[in-house]
């Protein structure tokens, strides 16, 4: 026998005995592998005996929010990317920065009222916050459709002043809200997926004591939320009917 035949045979012995080990210390799912069996045999008919399987719903609602959860979070990415976009355009003009964060149910995108509004304003008429806002709607057309986004005006604790139309903070943020909606309606998001809420100057971030705090007060913030959130609020509605018809 010739001697590289033998140190090939060796060889092969070796990697025989190497892979025997790793066969020895895997764990294998029985029930797994029975499943893949069935699956086979079921779909493509080229093995025998095997036990046919089907994909539970439950299997299937386990894996549908990893998949939307995947798509949610690079729709995010590109929001910041967007949002850091616009921000590089605005340092000259020292405009605060808009931001991106997570939330329980989404992520939210807050925005400086400078950036959209001049004071006591609710017209938008910065071209860089039509040119984000026009981004948001780009991106907003492309995430699952039970997706909804809220906008949600708030202000400092300073009433709006004598030359504002709007008489107190309740109407200037409900209407910078409203201006935020239309302007993304506008952009192609759907209407039904949209909402508007003003919360005055009731829900701060920072404090009224100084402009700085006031200017961070001063924002529009846009929260994407499954529309989850919503059936829950229904069936909360509908436990209160019956408690009240139970009385």
């Amino acid at each position: 026998m010739p001697e590289w035949l033998a140190a090939f045979g060796d060889l092969m012995s070796l990697l025989l005995c190497f892979f025997v080990l790793l066969l020895s210390m895997s764990s294998m799912d029985a029930k797994k592998v029975s499943e893949a069996i069935g699956s086979l045999s079921g779909a493509m008919s080229v093995l025998e005996g095997g036990t046919k399987t089907e994909i539970s719903k439950q299997r299937i609602q386990e894996s549908t929010p990893i998949e939307s959860q995947d798509e949610t979070s690079e729709m995010v990415n590109r929001i910041q990317q967007a949002a850091g976009d616009a921000n590089e355009m605005m340092e000259q003009t020292q405009t605060p920065t808009i931001t991106v964060e997570e939330a329980q149910d989404g992520f939210v995108i807050k925005m400086p009222a400078a950036l959209l509004f001049k004071p006591g304003s609710a017209t938008i008429e910065n071209q860089d916050a039509l040119l984000f806002l026009k981004r948001v709607a780009l991106i907003t057309q492309e995430l699952p459709q039970d997706m909804d986004v809220d906008a949600q005006g708030h202000t400092d604790n300073v009433p709006p002043g004598a030359e504002s139309p709007f008489k107190d903070n309740w109407e200037l943020s409900s209407a910078r809200a409203i201006s935020v909606v239309h302007e993304l309606i506008l952009d192609g998001v759907n209407p039904k997926r949209l909402s508007a809420t003003g919360f005055s100057q009731y829900r701060p971030i920072a404090t009224n004591a100084t402009e700085i705090g006031r200017e961070k007060n001063r924002r529009v913030e846009l929260h994407f939320y499954g529309r989850k959130k919503a059936q829950e609020g229904q069936v909360g509605k509908s436990i209160l009917d019956k408690t009240a018809g139970n009385k």
